[in-house]
């Protein structure tokens, strides 16, 4: 399809949603791909998201993963104006607070709301304002529910922030859930007479079942707000997208097709303070891995490989491994043969010892390790956030892997004796990568165990098989061809994606909401070719 001519200012439309987890990330990031299929320049926008799921940009700055998702919907390079504020959850009532990439400090909730809020409001409306300049639609994310009165008169993420880009809004209801009617009308009453004139219709989201036998309630519920129902949308199981953060973790677990007679058993730890958990995600598609998330010693059984995943607080999530008696499970586990996988926080784990003189992540200036590890980590000021690529060259392959991910942590790690590294990573100088390379992370015990900064480091096809392979022949067992290619299967989900929402919601209703020209033959929206690569994302 040939490209639209662009608009003059950005249209908008925004998806809220009457909770938490209905499902407003991934329809953002189906709309997103429908109109870019359909011809339009498009970006995403969440001003505000609570995630310790984070995605680094060109540019290394960090903002929510699902926007960084979103981006690569839209097959852009994700900027921080997609994001401009940040929440990473640090305790029970403290978040840091990353403002356009970069951390700002630390807020309970009590001083966020009433400090930093009134300047918020003000980044926000100039990201926002860019993004219109630059794009012909800016599909809007809200976020939890616009119905929280108690928050509603600092709202800088729901309606409010619907009126300021005067964008329709699109109100999500879970039905796996259970409660769906209840959920959404419920929402309309708690709205202002404004707001709910801004409401220009439902998407009932995750339904199972035959849709007819729901005809009676979509039509009470039409009558009794005067708003239509947009699009029934089915359940999708393994859509092959990241979640936002972990919330859906179990969910996804569940969604998992049986797994092969021999399957690899992967334990993977469920920190309290869990953080980029995508990090798993190709396991979970892998036929010949099955994979499990541990948070009790009762739990663990014998699996044939542990990860230690990445964390938002590690000093505390160690502190919690050590009292409920994994952390020495997993010692005498490494010590008597077993295979430890280490990811940014729980590479910091494997250590001997960790420092936090400027009590950056706790009140605990010092704590042991797991001593797995001949290193040392103190805790800076300084955030690292870089995109990263460069080679693995490890367990006696033949060729170095090329790799590529990207880091995300404050603290900085020594080597206190000559180590193996498992990969060498291109320096970055003046935002381009150049003929310099480094060592990082840790290769140890044989290569059974291992740790990294890399976050998406298992999503390399070439040495995520290769570790695999290395425990399946450990086990006796022949290694396997694998023929999961993550990358390529995650651009061609997003069309799938596309394809069930466009075949489900009245997407010509949404045009004509934003004030654009309905696309009538659906048919005609070419699609692309999925092997397609935008430059400059990961």
């Amino acid at each position: 399809m040939e490209p639209k001519r662009p608009v003059a200012r950005g249209r908008t439309i925004m998806l809220q949603g009457t909770a938490s987890d209905v499902g407003k990330s991934v329809l953002t990031a189906a709309l997103c791909r429908i109109f870019v299929q359909d011809g339009w320049r498009v970006a995403p926008f969440k001003s505000q998201n609570m995630s310790n799921n984070s995605y680094v940009t060109p540019d290394g700055r960090e903002i929510g993963r699902a926007q960084g998702v979103q981006a690569d919907a839209c097959r852009i390079p994700a900027t921080t104006d997609m994001n401009p504020i940040l929440l990473k959850p640090k305790g029970e009532m403290t978040s840091q607070v990353v403002v356009h990439g970069r951390p700002l400090r630390d807020y309970d909730a009590r001083s966020y709301r009433e400090t930093y809020l009134p300047q918020a409001e003000g980044i926000v409306k100039e990201a926002l304002a860019r993004l219109r300049a630059r794009c012909d639609i800016v599909v809007m994310e809200g976020a939890g529910s616009p119905a929280e009165v108690n928050l509603k008169d600092r709202d800088i993420v729901n309606m409010r922030a619907a009126s300021w880009a005067d964008a329709p809004v699109l109100l999500v209801g879970d039905i796996d859930r259970g409660g769906v009617f209840a959920s959404l009308v419920g929402t309309m009453e708690i709205l202002t007479p404004e707001e709910r004139e801004r409401v220009c219709g439902f998407v009932i989201n995750k339904f199972r079942g035959d849709v007819s036998l729901l005809t009676p309630g979509l039509e009470w519920l039409e009558q009794k707000t005067g708003k239509p129902v947009l699009g029934v949308i089915p359940f999708l199981p393994r859509i092959g997208l990241e979640d936002e953060d972990s919330a859906s973790l179990d969910g996804k677990l569940k969604q998992r097709a049986p797994r092969s007679a021999e399957a690899l058993d992967i334990a993977v730890i469920r920190f309290a303070r869990l953080s980029n958990v995508t990090d798993i995600d190709p396991l979970l598609e892998e036929d010949d891995v099955q994979v499990r998330f541990v948070s009790q010693l009762e739990e663990i059984g014998m699996p044939d490989a542990v990860i230690l995943p990445g964390s938002k607080n590690t000093v505390d999530d160690l502190k919690l491994l050590k009292e409920s008696g994994l952390a020495d499970w997993i010692v005498a586990y490494a010590r008597g043969g077993g295979s430890v996988v280490g990811l940014c926080g729980g590479y910091q784990m494997m250590g001997q010892r960790l420092l936090d003189t400027h009590f950056v992540e706790s009140n605990v200036e010092r704590i042991d390790g797991l001593g797995l590890f001949p290193t040392e980590t103190v805790f800076t000021l300084d955030k690292r956030t870089e995109p990263a690529v460069g080679f693995a060259d490890c367990w006696g392959a033949e060729q170095a892997f090329p790799i590529e991910g990207y880091e995300i942590h404050m603290g900085v790690t020594r080597f206190l004796s000559p180590v193996e590294h498992p990969f060498l990573l291109r320096r970055r100088k003046d935002g381009e990568w150049s003929d310099d390379f480094y060592p990082e992370g840790v290769l140890g015990e044989d290569g059974r165990l291992w740790g990294t900064y890399l976050h998406g480091v298992l999503h390399n096809d070439a040495f995520r098989r290769c570790w695999l392979n290395r425990l399946r022949t450990a086990k006796g067992w022949q290694a396997a061809e694998g023929t999961l290619r993550f990358r390529e299967g995650r651009e061609a989900a997003f069309d799938r994606l596309a394809l069930h929402v466009r075949e489900h919601l009245d997407v010509g209703r949404i045009y004509e909401m934003m004030g654009l020209a309905p696309v009538h033959q659906r048919e005609t929206a070419r699609m692309p070719d999925s092997t397609t690569r935008r430059e400059g994302t990961r």
